[in-house]
């Protein structure tokens, strides 16, 4: 029996506008997969708190979520930026409960958190960015979107992380993809290449960060590497 499979979007997403706009769901379905696709906290339709402690071992509440949804059953997973790192994080607190992974919009940022970046991102989607922080303003955007929360989405960018480092990659030895724009600032990926035991690379050419969910090379990457037929 084949895998079901988690889809995990990024910060400002939702199920509805990373992964229903592009087909995946239908295409995996139609592949014989089952689809676990959820809001992440925080998004969406799930849950929102504006008090970073409402987020804390987020990425360990999804394993028992998922272990809850799906018993012992083996799953493969695909992710898009935050999603990506969840995705990772998760693997690495229980590699017995993933397969094969696709990861995307992550590479030497995974590498570099920018505490001064990431807290000018939150002061953005909670309506402060500064005229002149592009970046900033790219995130307020996606967060002004009707099923999004500001405060939420501030909220989430400042809680702890979950560790993502030499000891977690470690346990990281299922097959991965890494899908990466030349565009996209969270380049290059070389660093999360070496990182991983088992690792391949789709670069998707002139694609920048927010495009990626919907470019047909990621979309190819997905199915080629789940071995979706």
């Amino acid at each position: 029996m084949a895998n079901p499979v988690l889809l995990l979007h990024g910060f400002t997403g939702s199920v509805a506008s990373t992964w229903q706009p592009t087909g995946i769901i239908d295409l995996l379905s139609d592949g014989g997969r089952e689809v676990i696709a959820w809001d992440l906290p925080g998004h969406g339709s799930a849950e929102k708190h504006h008090d970073p402690a409402g987020y804390a071992d987020m990425e360990a509440k999804l394993v028992e979520r998922l272990a809850a949804e799906v018993g012992e059953q083996t799953v493969d997973g695909v992710g898009f930026s935050m999603g990506s790192r969840t995705l990772l994080a998760m693997a690495a607190m229980a590699p017995e409960r993933f397969g094969r992974l696709v990861v995307s919009g992550v590479g030497r940022n995974l590498f570099e958190r920018d505490d001064e970046q990431a807290e000018r991102i939150a002061r953005g989607v909670s309506g402060e960015a500064e005229a002149d922080d592009v970046h900033a303003q790219t995130f307020a955007r996606y967060a002004a979107e009707p099923d999004q929360d500001g405060r939420a989405l501030a909220a989430f960018m400042r809680r702890k992380h979950a560790p993502l480092g030499d000891d977690e990659f470690a346990r990281i030895t299922h097959p991965v993809r890494v899908v990466l724009g030349t565009e996209d600032f969270a380049g290059p990926a070389d660093p999360l290449l070496d990182a991983l035991a088992d690792a391949s690379f789709t670069g998707l050419r002139g694609c920048d960060h927010f495009a990626t969910p919907k470019n047909f090379g990621f979309i190819d990457a997905v199915m080629e590497h789940l071995e979706v037929f």
